[in-house]
């Protein structure tokens, strides 16, 4: 049995597919699924920090173990991730559990409805697992979460926890939420898969809003078969057939120029060793200048997404102003200056951007584009959670985006390849993942 506290390998594999397929399949697994779990948490948690802490888990889970067993005893008619256990941002409510949103206001601020994406989870078998460690209302003031392959450097942010849990291999499955780069960057910096669906693609309430006109939930695991299993249970009309008949590579396109030149030289030296790999593996890549109002793009975003995160906290703000933290009331703050106009900009740049992207995308017959999925490898420190520059752009513009892992550095700190497809079509991007992130995993 692993102690507590012991010297233990704090990442692990634990892919999602076979898994969810082991535990559909062997009346037994369940409930050892459910104690390695527990044991595992028991081992990481001390020096990781990704769930929040909850007396009697270990018992409570192995209650709804066995309430599954009895609901589905028939292996033939179990759901897809029967007895997969999940984790949740804590910015998202469940039945049972309170939503604190990495924030000292008092729980009760926070009250929702258990939303549709928990109750999808619940009538696919999942059992939940924990809420796991958010920024504050999912924005820049980070919880205590470490990097599993490094615990001196972030996970990223702003969905910490659930991106941590996958990489450490306490669940194969977590939800995050993404408003710039939080699923992205994060699944980055933790070596493992991230999905942020097309903006709307997931139902979002039951989730605390940061902006509603962007925020989409996204999700972690260590494989993209798994993401796509997961993708059949969260997603509005997905359709599994149409990912399964895409069997033409993708033309990939590169956007040089300013948005490109924020990499660190290290992400960009790592992003043309990338490309040059999908090249010699018979992608065709086309480097298209693109993005080049970056600045403006990013402005746009940041003055819409701040208007609507005070929209959500102003109230909140004026009964509880001493518990939030310093960059949470500075961001209140910055948005008493914004003009309405700047809001309205904001709204109109995301459909004038999405067509500007498939312009290009048309001249030069490109399919989907590909990037470094943040400005470099995850920084040291716990006391920022990185630069989502390199995701702002695809999430303004509401596309579906998964980000790959694709290499380390030379001190061992994961790499992503981030892929943006066109809005609506997730199954397509997902289908051509697989075979990019196996590419990658034969050359890392």
């Amino acid at each position: 049995m692993t102690l507590a506290g012991a010297e233990v390998a704090l990442t692990a594999a634990q892919p999602l597919a076979p898994l969810a397929a082991r535990l559909r399949a062997e009346d037994r697994a369940l409930g050892a699924t459910v104690e390695a779990l527990c044991e595992r948490l028991a081992a990481v948690e001390p020096r990781v920090r990704a769930f929040l802490p909850e007396p009697g888990r270990r018992e409570r889970l192995l209650r709804e173990a066995a309430a599954l067993r009895e609901r589905w005893p028939d292996p033939a008619r179990r759901p897809p991730l029967y007895g997969v256990p999940v984790g949740l941002k804590d910015i998202i409510a469940a039945d049972g559990f309170a939503t604190r949103a990495g924030s000292a206001v008092p729980a009760e601020s926070f009250a929702m409805a258990e939303g549709a994406v928990v109750r999808r989870l619940r009538e696919a078998g999942a059992l939940i697992a924990g809420k796991t460690v958010t920024t504050e209302f999912a924005f820049f003031d980070p919880g205590p979460t470490a990097n599993p392959h490094a615990t001196g450097h972030t996970p990223g942010g702003s969905s910490s926890g659930s991106a941590a849990a996958v990489a450490a291999g306490s669940v194969a499955l977590a939800l995050g939420s993404q408003t710039v780069g939080s699923v992205i960057r994060p699944a980055a910096f933790c070596g493992i898969v991230g999905v942020k669906p097309s903006y709307g693609r997931v139902p979002i309430d039951g989730v605390l809003p940061y902006s509603r006109s962007v925020d989409t939930l996204g999700w972690f695991t260590q494989d993209v078969e798994g993401a796509r299993l997961a993708a059949a249970v969260l997603v509005d009309g997905w359709d599994e057939s149409a990912a399964a008949a895409v069997t033409a590579r993708p033309v990939l396109g590169v956007p040089l120029g300013a948005y490109l030149d924020q990499a660190e030289p290290a992400a960009r030296a790592a992003f043309d060793e990338q490309l040059t790999q999908l090249e010699g593996a018979g992608y065709g890549v086309r480097r298209v200048e693109a993005l080049g109002d970056i600045a403006g793009i990013a402005a746009r975003h940041r003055a819409l997404t701040t208007a609507e995160f005070a929209e959500v906290h102003r109230d909140r703000f004026r009964d509880y102003a001493a518990l939030f933290r310093p960059r949470s009331a500075m961001l209140l703050d910055l948005a008493a200056a914004i003009p309405e106009q700047a809001r309205v900009a904001g709204l109109a740049g995301r459909a004038a951007l999405r067509e500007a992207l498939y312009a290009l995308m048309a001249a030069h017959g490109i399919d989907a584009w590909v990037s470094p999925a943040a400005t470099g490898p995850a920084p040291e420190g716990l006391g920022s959670t990185g630069d989502p520059s390199m995701n702002l752009p695809w999430t303004h513009a509401g596309l579906p985006v998964v980000t790959v892992p694709a290499g380390r550095t030379r001190d061992g700190r994961p790499l992503g390849l981030q892929i943006a497809g066109r809005f609506g079509a997730d199954e397509a991007l997902l289908a051509w993942a697989t075979p990019i992130a196996a590419l990658f995993r034969r050359t890392g």
